[in-house]
């Protein structure tokens, strides 16, 4: 039982990057991110929510889907360490999307792989 409180709460911090993603184009001022990098997260941000569901029921593809597309989620906000002139709190919030996109993903595949050994 455990393993799955472990991939539920995985899949909880995915949804909430993903939810956060979809609201993206809502809370920049254009330029940090810009328009078109907040547009694409939130179309991430989407999918993601999509795929969590199958995820949740079991669905491997879905699972798979989830993974890549919260991977890619976490790579656009990688510019902003490279980016002149990107905010200090923009940089910060950068990090701290990928911390959690890795965080969610390391509890999605543990708690999958705690219970492939349990069968």
């Amino acid at each position: 039982m455990h393993q799955r409180r472990l991939f539920i709460a995985g899949l909880a911090v995915l949804g909430l990057l993903s939810v956060a993603d979809l609201l993206a184009p809502l809370m920049t001022d254009g330029e940090t991110p810009p328009m078109f990098i907040a547009v694409i997260g939130s179309v991430l941000g989407l999918i993601s929510l999509v795929a969590i569901f199958g995820a949740h029921r079991g669905s491997r593809a879905a699972l798979v889907v989830l993974l890549v597309i919260r991977s890619l989620s976490a790579l656009t906000a990688v510019p902003a360490f490279f980016v002149p002139d990107v905010p200090a709190p923009a940089r910060m919030a950068a990090g701290v999307g990928i911390g959690f996109t890795i965080l969610g993903i390391a509890l999605v595949l543990g708690g999958r792989r705690m219970a492939a050994e349990v069968r």
